[in-house]
This record gives structure tokens, C-alpha cells and sequence, in this order.
């Protein structure tokens, strides 16, 4: 090391042995190493020196280092700095108390909380290496960011300043105004707003948590994909989306899922499922309400209620069900089926259920014989899980098995273009006809197998999902 400059230059080995000391505007110069200060010790028997007092290095024109105490050492380029510690390279600003610093690897280590600071993030943790060449930061324990726009807490991060990119290798947090994300791995780009994140993270935005094995997300667009047993769940509409890959879009509020596709509609009661090939979310013209579209071999089930259809739509709104294309709902024993059907959850016992254009319920009575109801539109009354109340407008007709205390005594058959039919246990109890019917009880031993049947009947039972792993079935 050669000495550059000082005021005065003592030697005193009462006071330190084997020492020079420098006092007053002392600079020395080692290799690209430039070092001021106010006062420093130089030992003849090793190449290291103790410098005291608004220390100054300066490494290769660009890096410097500002400090009361540094203790630097030649032979390994080592320097231990400590008091108001500022270490500054190009655009980044590293504070702290105490910093040991490797002039020839370009690190410098902390282990008593320190900050680094650029021009768009703050970033502060107990344990820090700055890595002045490579511009990269590794934080460990209690690890704290701030900008702007955000915040995040983590236990480990790995911060590139050039890039923006803060790589997330611990359990970690990261706030805003209206979301927060939780993660332990992957990464988010400050600048532009771009997330990976793995190891099943989950995103909090406004009403809904997002999660999945793994999530690419683009903060600005909003733009997001969700990959692996992922998931969306809106908690004010009761909504759950499932499937393995789902694209979303939080600005818009909409999503997108075509594998393993799974809707759950949950109340404090039940849970209705519902599984499509596609299946899509979307918001409706009122604020906070939500519509979710199923196309293509849509089926869904509950333990008291279960369908099938080609497509569906729903509307958390009104809790309105629409079936498109040869819908079909199974109710306990009944089957109803149409060109269109509607259900409507009045409230959280009472349901209604529109059908349009060829109507037709069948209900088992046993493995031989069915009551039917058909029409042109019909109209659905449910309590508690039962039907209890069937409206037939227009070419109405009925075909049900009446019975006294001996058993079934006759098939009673009758037409009229209005029925009012009551229903208790799903067994007809009474009909009334609101035109004059047209009908006549036939005694069971002259009952035909022909008229046992009203035209246009088919019993589906082969197609109703019995069980919940019933809907992922594809009718061959």
C-alpha cells in the first residue's frame, strides 16, 4: 500500500506496535483502491491498515464505500467497515451498521439488518450480500420492500436492480392497494409488473383468492394463467372455478378453463358441482355479479339434484340455472326433461323450474311402472329438496298409477291443455284440470303394455351421474 498523502505521520509502539500513524487528510493508494480518511494506523509486519473517521475507498472509479471505522487488508482485498456504513454502486445504495466487503469478488456481507436501495425499490432485511459486479442482492431473514406501489415481507429474496426482478426462495408476501400475493417461489418483475410464481402460491384480489402449482401473472394487464390443480374462488357470488389450466384476466374479471374444468356453487346447506368440457366466468351488467357459462357435455350434481345438458348458463344474480340442448334434471325420482329449462333459487329452501317446449316429467314408481306428465311448457314447484307442485300449460297430459289400501288398483290416463298436479313423497296426490279433461281409470289387469307409456317417453336413468366422479363421465 502506498501512502499518498497526510498531515503527519507518527510512530509510537508504546501506543500501537509495529504501527504508523497517520493523522489529517490521510490518502492511500493500493492497486485501484483509493482510500481517504482522517486518521489511520499502517503496520510494518502485515499490509493492513486501520482507518478512522469519515473513511472514504473509492474501487475502479465507480464503487465507493463511505464509513467511520474500515479495517482493509491488502493481501486479501478484504475490507470490514462499520459505523453509518454506505456502500455505492452506480445506481444502488447499500446502508448499514457493520459490512464486510470483498474488494476481489465484488460481495459485501451484512448480518445486522441493512438496506438496499435503487431508484424504484427499497429493500431491508437482518442478513444481506450485495454482489457489486454480478448488480444482484440475497436477502435472508425478515426480509422487507417497499415502493411506490407495494410491499412485500419475505423470508428470503434474491433482487437483481439492472433488471428489476426480485426471485422469491423463501416464504414471502407482497402487498398493494387491493391485492395480496403469497408465494415461496418464483419471481416478480418490478418494472413490468410480470409474476412466476411456483410451489402453489395464492393471489388475493378484490372478493376472490386465486391458487394453483403455478401462476403467471401480468400485474399491468391483469392478464393471468393458472397451471396445476388450480383454482378461483369468489367469495361474495359462493363460486368456485377448478380445473388445470384456467386463464384469467383480474382487471375484467373473466376466466377461462378447458381441462378437468369443475364449478363448484356452495351454500351453507349443499354444494352444487358442475363440469364441462369449457367452462367460462365472466361479470355481468350488475356490479359484483358474475355469470359462468358451461359448453359442451355439461353435467352437474348434488346429492338431491343432478343434470345433464349441452350448455348452461348461470347467473349469480338471481341464482337463475339455464340449460340449453336436450337438458335433462333428475330430482329425487323424478326426471324432467324439455328443449329448455330454467331453475330459480328463491330462496335457501324454496325452487322454481321452468320448461319450454316439449315438456315431459317421469317419475319411477317401480322397475315396471312410470308416472308421466306431459305438455308444452310446464312450470316446477321444489320445497326442501321436493317437488310438491307441477303447472302444465298448454296439451297437457298425465299417466299415473293410483292406489287405494290393497295396492295399485289402475292406470289413471287423462288429457286437457291445463293441469294443476300436486305431488307429496314424489307421488301425485291430487289433479286438478283447469279445462274439461278427457280422461279414463284403467284397472291394472287391462292395462296394455302401449299404454303404459305417453308418446315421446325415455327413461335416461343410464345417464344420470349418481355420484359426484360422475360428471367427469363422457356419455358414449
Amino acid at each position: 500500500m502506498k501512502i499518498v498523502q497526510a498531515e503527519t505521520w507518527k510512530n509510537n509502539q508504546k501506543i500501537v506496535k509495529n504501527a504508523n500513524r497517520l493523522l489529517g487528510d490521510v490518502i492511500i493508494d493500493h492497486e485501484d483502491i483509493r482510500m481517504w480518511c482522517d486518521s489511520a494506523y499502517m503496520y510494518t509486519d502485515t499490509n493492513i491498515v486501520d482507518a478512522f473517521g469519515r473513511v472514504h475507498i473509492l474501487k475502479s472509479d465507480t464503487l465507493n464505500m463511505y464509513a467511520r471505522y474500515v479495517r482493509y487488508n491488502g493481501d486479501t482485498k478484504w475490507a470490514f467497515a462499520s459505523g453509518n456504513v454506505k456502500l455505492i454502486n452506480k445506481q444502488v445504495t447499500l446502508t448499514t451498521d457493520t459490512l464486510n466487503y470483498d474488494m476481489n469478488q465484488g460481495v459485501g456481507y451484512y448480518d445486522d439488518y441493512g438496506t438496499v436501495q435503487d431508484s424504484a425499490n427499497t429493500l431491508y432485511s437482518k442478513i444481506g450480500e450485495y454482489y457489486t459486479q454480478l448488480d444482484k442482492a440475497y436477502f435472508k431473514t425478515e426480509v422487507d420492500v417497499t415502493t411506490d406501489t407495494y410491499k412485500m415481507l419475505s423470508d428470503t429474496l434474491v433482487y437483481e436492480p439492472k433488471t428489476g426482478i426480485t426471485s422469491i426462495v423463501g416464504p414471502t408476501t407482497i402487498f398493494d392497494e387491493k391485492d395480496t400475493l403469497i408465494a415461496s417461489s418464483g419471481f416478480y418483475n418490478t418494472k413490468t409488473g410480470e409474476t412466476e410464481l411456483h410451489k402453489y402460491p395464492i393471489i388475493k384480489t378484490e372478493g376472490q383468492d386465486i391458487t394453483a402449482e403455478s401462476i403467471f401473472y401480468n400485474k399491468i394487464s391483469g392478464d393471468g394463467l393458472a397451471v396445476g390443480d388450480a383454482s378461483i374462488h369468489d367469495f361474495k357470488n359462493r363460486v368456485i372455478v377448478k380445473g388445470n389450466r384456467i386463464t384469467y384476466n383480474d382487471i375484467r374479471k373473466e376466466s377461462l378453463v378447458n381441462d378437468s374444468a369443475l364449478v363448484l356453487f356452495y351454500t351453507q346447506k349443499d354444494t352444487l358441482f358442475m363440469h364441462a368440457d369449457t367452462l367460462r366466468t365472466l361479470p355481468d351488467s350488475i356490479p359484483d355479479e358474475k355469470i359462468v357459462k358451461g359448453y359442451f357435455n355439461v353435467k352437474f350434481f348434488r346429492q338431491d339434484l343432478q343434470g345433464k345438458c349441452d350448455s348452461l348458463v348461470y347467473f349469480t344474480r338471481d341464482s337463475t340455472l339455464c340449460l340449453h340442448h336436450d337438458p335433462i334434471i333428475w330430482s329425487e325420482t323424478n326426471q324432467l326433461t324439455a328443449n329448455y329449462m330454467e331453475m330459480v333459487a328463491k330462496d335457501s329452501i324454496n325452487q322454481e323450474f321452468t320448461m319450454t317446449q316439449n315438456s315431459f316429467i317421469v317419475a319411477q314408481q317401480d322397475s315396471a311402472m312410470f308416472n308421466q306428465i306431459k305438455g308444452r311448457n310446464m312450470k316446477g314447484y321444489i320445497r326442501g329438496n321436493q317437488l310438491y307442485k307441477i303447472d302444465v300449460d298448454g296439451n297437457g297430459q298425465s299417466l299415473y298409477y293410483a292406489s287405494d289400501d290393497t295396492g295399485v288398483i289402475g292406470l289413471n290416463k287423462a288429457q286437457s291443455s291445463t293441469i294443476e298436479i300436486r305431488l307429496q313423497d314424489s307421488k301425485v296426490t291430487r289433479i286438478a284440470f283447469v279445462t274439461t279433461p278427457d280422461g279414463q281409470l284403467v284397472p291394472i289387469p287391462e292395462v296394455t303394455e302401449p299404454e303404459k307409456k305417453l308418446p315421446g317417453f325415455n327413461w335416461l336413468d343410464d345417464q344420470r351421474p349418481k355420484k359426484l366422479e360422475d360428471i367427469f363421465i363422457k356419455q358414449k
